[in-house]
């Protein structure tokens, strides 16, 4: 993990607002994959992963199409009953994307930064994917189901909102 990366995620959990000499080091910090989405992209949205799809629709834009800072929702699956949630680093192609994620398969609790997710949907539009297994330094065998992007830059209108801009009327906050 990157030293930058590190030292903020160590004072952001300790609710240090400035670093200076730190009692914890990162790697001492167990990280939840949705309190590291929620903090690393800006995204406030809270519960187990698989309900940030629902939140999202109704408070952010979404979709499926990857986009840096965006959140790749993963569905429950096998044993990640609750889903996981992922922060898209960089999107390297249409169909190939890297990923900062905590709380993955082997890395209990830690960050992963960069970590390398292929879309593998019949579609194109990121409904499944496979992630980077560093140990057999190839994609992963398991195809994992996924809702797809909640983007962070644009909040989507409420459906209050949405019915009064359509309908011409003021709603009043």
């Amino acid at each position: 993990m990157s030293k930058r990366l590190t030292a903020a995620l160590v004072a952001a959990t300790l609710g240090f607002s400035a670093i200076g000499s730190l009692p914890v080091k990162a790697e001492d910090v167990y990280w939840q994959c949705v309190t590291f989405a929620r903090f690393f992209s800006g995204i406030q949205i809270r519960g187990d992963a698989w309900t940030w799809w629902e939140q999202g629709v109704a408070r952010y834009q979404t979709g499926n199409r990857p986009a840096t800072q965006s959140v790749l929702v993963f569905r429950p699956h096998g044993r990640m009953t609750r889903g996981h949630v992922a922060v898209v680093s960089e999107v390297l192609t249409d169909r190939i994307i890297r990923v900062t994620h905590a709380n993955w398969g082997g890395s209990r609790g830690k960050v992963e930064e960069n970590v390398t997710v292929a879309d593998v949907s019949e579609a194109g539009d990121w409904s499944a994917v496979k992630v980077w297994y560093g140990p057999s330094n190839a994609l992963g065998t398991t195809v994992y189901p996924t809702y797809g992007f909640i983007y962070n830059d644009t909040p989507a209108l409420t459906r209050r909102d949405q019915m009064a801009s359509v309908s011409g009327t003021a709603t009043g906050h």
